[in-house]
């Protein structure tokens, strides 16, 4: 599988796009098409943590207070369901390996695998 997560407003997700190979990429744009249940059961099973797939940079992480709440993995899991923007992006999926966010690191990780 091969797939990318992304959101088509945010300029870091169109630079790191333009950076990569998108030949054989399913495309899902998470505004107008929102993750699944099943599609978050699937990147859980390969990162292994919904904390990891959750964004704070989203104006609602703030704005709902939640750095001075505890949250569980069930909440991260939950918060991601309900709102597109806690799901940190890109998420870039290739077979059993996954690119999660916008870290440079992790950019330099994703273009050096692919190419």
């Amino acid at each position: 599988m091969k797939k990318i997560y992304y959101l088509k407003t945010c300029d870091t997700c169109k630079r790191i796009l333009k950076q990569i190979p998108l030949d054989g990429f399913d495309l899902q744009e998470i505004k107008t098409q929102p993750i699944t249940v099943k599609q978050l059961e699937e990147l859980h099973a390969i990162s292994k943590s919904y904390e990891a797939l959750f964004s704070r940079r989203s104006k609602k992480y703030a704005a709902m207070d939640l750095k001075n709440q505890t949250l569980t993995e069930q909440d991260y899991r939950q918060l991601i369901l309900e709102e597109y923007t806690f799901l940190k992006r890109p998420v870039v999926i290739v077979d059993e390996k996954i690119f999660i966010g916008n870290s440079k690191k992790n950019v330099e990780n994703l273009v050096a695998f692919l190419n």
